[in-house]
């Protein structure tokens, strides 16, 4: 215990409960092309529509890393993913007036967007979608600021007079202003009217009803009469011909865009009320994305996001305490736009001045936007991606999927992976498939084009590669596409480690079915099976009335070992991980007797578990004087030696089947043979 200066009674705890923990076994990581989403930055998926919301629907251009990552998540759960731009990967940017409208920028993800926002804010059009890619060219952003701006009354005064006509079944709209202010009243009602907005008109007598506008037009026709012509959208609602003035009960409002979508037009937030001298200021604005062309969703103009009560004022905070600033909301949740500029006029709560902004802001993300493919992808875009991979102190995975075969005849990434995510780390194994053109219509070369490729990558226990490709349906796009097996094989591991354990082969009837296939691009026969199962290769094969199975569980280990074996290796990255992270708390204690005991108590129990559950034969923990000698301690280090004896799967059965005379004993033959 502690020294005591004078008496007194000093309660001590010491924690001897610490166990082996549990890992895990189940994480993918994939790296690669898509049409949306953060570049270079590593994001978990849970499912296919997480992927699709995420990342974007599979397109000609990216469906072999898509359908990967895909297939992996139809055995599992977790899955991170790196998305690779290249250098024709661009962001669409808002067209607008002002700043420089051909400007192309590349904005990758969160980081990025903060190293670049001076440079956005210099040269860019308030707003740039949030990603690389074409689909951002289908955003459309409108922003409503103000009281004024969410809607507008047109009345008639004593110096002039509105009257409004449609014919019916007709897509025009004419305003005829009359009076000695009818110009200015024409000009105030067309400059307040932008694309999209509804007018509610009618009156007293037959009713009102809300026609949207494409755009209005003022014309002078004579004297004091103005007329705007506006066209319409909906035409086919219109219930009769209108011809309303200010005699009969006329109403004419003008509506935002989007004023159904939010509860009312945007006011003064508390945060602002309570800070400023104007207690109706009027700093909130609503914000409203739009997939305008239907790129997105397949349905022009359907409503993204919607973002109301935001507030103009940079340090205006909501009822939880969080920022409610625009550009904060828009740049942290915002799944499709960045705010480059600050177009508001915006300043803190206490400062801000009057409604700097009274009309609608609305925007469409014209061009810049475009798209990289697979197939022209530089390689080293691909492995920039993958190396968010790189470090197991940053993230925690253990199934690396190769995805496509990249670079020179798809083996450069394939042993980038291997050396630098899966040989480095130690804790994680890759998954890997031959290129879909070494399997894909080339009839009698398969094996041969399979085995080459083998031959290109480096003998290791950290990889597995299967033998080619499966034959799929694409809902996305109503087509069928061939696809790498590596998802599918890494999914398999996901499946036995959820049913049984990680040192179960994954391989084989009871676990080893692969999913959502229609057929496989090479289904090899005993002979070929028997050329590529020597070579490293796993077999993927069909046999009819049982399914298509992973037919071997072998490792690209090239030199007989027990760690040629999938299921083996992978019980020792287990164990590995296991032990090595509950040995990090004897670190810094003292390399004595009662610490290796500690360590040995800590160890057995864990070890003896995964033997009961079959994963080992048998162990031993050596954990003493005998190996932790005086020159070791004097180093300051400290040695645990464990013994394993891994449980071997079975690849080869013989069957023997002999047959007696009646009269012999079995006892007699038994063996013998």
């Amino acid at each position: 215990m502690p020294f005591q200066i004078s008496p007194g009674v000093n309660v001590s705890e010491i924690d001897l409960t610490t166990i082996v923990p549990a890992v895990t076994s189940t994480v993918g990581a994939i790296a690669g092309v898509y049409s949306w989403g953060p570049v270079e930055s590593r994001t978990l998926v849970s499912s296919e529509t997480e992927l699709v919301n995420t990342f974007g629907k599979p397109t000609a251009n990216n469906f072999e890393t898509f359908f990967t990552a895909s297939n992996f998540l139809a055995y599992g759960n977790q899955l991170y993913v790196s998305r690779a731009a290249g250098p024709n990967n661009h962001n669409a940017i808002a067209n607008t007036t002002g700043g420089t409208a051909n400007s192309i920028f590349t904005v990758k993800n969160l980081v990025d967007f903060s190293t670049q926002d001076s440079t956005l804010q210099a040269n860019v059009n308030n707003f740039v979608a949030k990603y690389p890619g074409s689909l951002g060219n289908s955003l459309y952003i409108s922003m409503c600021p103000s009281a004024t701006a969410y809607s507008s009354n047109f009345t008639a005064n004593s110096t002039s007079n509105v009257e409004v006509t449609i014919a019916l079944g007709s897509s025009v709209l004419t305003i005829n202003c009359i009076g000695t202010a009818a110009a200015a009243m024409a000009t105030t009602i067309g400059n307040s009217l932008t694309a999209g907005d509804y007018l509610l008109i009618g009156n007293t007598s037959i009713g009102t009803q809300y026609v949207q506008a494409v755009n209005a037009t003022p014309t002078v026709v004579s004297g004091t009469n103005v007329y705007l012509t506006v066209n319409l959208n909906d035409i086919s609602r219109l219930k009769s011909t209108w011809d309303i003035n200010q005699n009969s009960g006329a109403v004419l409002t003008r509506y935002w865009e989007f004023f159904n979508s939010v509860n009312g037009a945007p006011g003064t937030s508390n945060y602002t009320a309570q800070r400023n001298s104007n207690s109706s200021i009027g700093d909130q604005v609503h914000v409203v994305v739009v997939d305008q062309l239907g790129a997105i969703t397949n349905v022009p103009g359907q409503i993204l996001e919607v973002w109301p009560n935001l507030s103009r004022a940079t340090d205006a905070k909501g009822e939880q305490g969080g920022s409610i600033y625009y550009r904060d909301v828009l740049k942290n949740n915002s799944l499709w736009v960045w705010p480059a500029k600050d177009m508001l006029g915006t300043n803190s709560a206490a400062a801000l001045g009057a409604a700097s902004v009274t009309t609608v802001v609305s925007q469409q993300f014209g061009g810049g936007g475009a798209d990289d493919a697979e197939s022209t992808i530089p390689v080293a875009k691909i492995m920039t991606a993958y190396d968010q991979f790189g470090s197991k102190e940053d993230v925690d995975i253990s199934l690396v999927l190769g995805g496509k075969a990249y670079g020179g005849t798809g083996e450069q990434v394939a042993n980038y992976i291997i050396d630098n995510i899966a040989e480095a780390r130690k804790d994680c194994v890759a998954f890997i498939s031959p290129p879909s053109s070494a399997t894909v219509n080339v009839p009698g070369f398969e094996t041969a084009n399979v085995n080459a490729f083998r031959n290109l990558l480096r003998s290791t226990s950290y990889a597995v590669m299967d033998s080619g490709s499966k034959y799929q349906y694409d809902k996305f796009n109503d087509a069928y596409r061939y696809v790498p097996l590596n998802g599918d094989i890494a999914g398999l591991c996901v499946r036995t480690d959820n049913t049984r354990d990680p040192w179960y082969s994954p391989a084989g009837f009871a676990r080893g079915n692969i999913k959502n296939i229609v057929k496989l691009s090479y289904n090899p026969n005993q002979a070929n099976r028997d050329q590529l199962y020597k070579n490293g290769v796993n077999p993927v094969v069909n046999f009819p009335g049982q399914g298509v199975v992973l037919y071997g569980d072998k490792t690209m280990l090239a030199q007989p070992s027990a760690f040629d074996r999938i299921n083996v290796r992978r019980l020792f990255i287990v164990l590995e991980k296991a032990i090595s992270t509950a040995a990090k708390f004897a670190l810094f204690e003292f390399n004595d007797d009662f610490t290796r005991a500690a360590f040995r108590n800590l160890v057995e129990p864990y070890l003896r578990d995964v033997q009961g559950r079959r994963g080992i034969y048998d162990f031993r923990v050596v954990c003493d004087n005998t190996n932790n000698t005086p020159q070791v301690i004097d180093a300051n280090q400290f040695v645990g030696d464990i013994y394993i004896k891994p449980a071997r799967s079975i690849n080869f059965i013989q069957l023997n089947f002999v047959a007696v005379r009646t009269g012999v004993e079995f006892n007699e033959i038994v063996g013998k043979f």
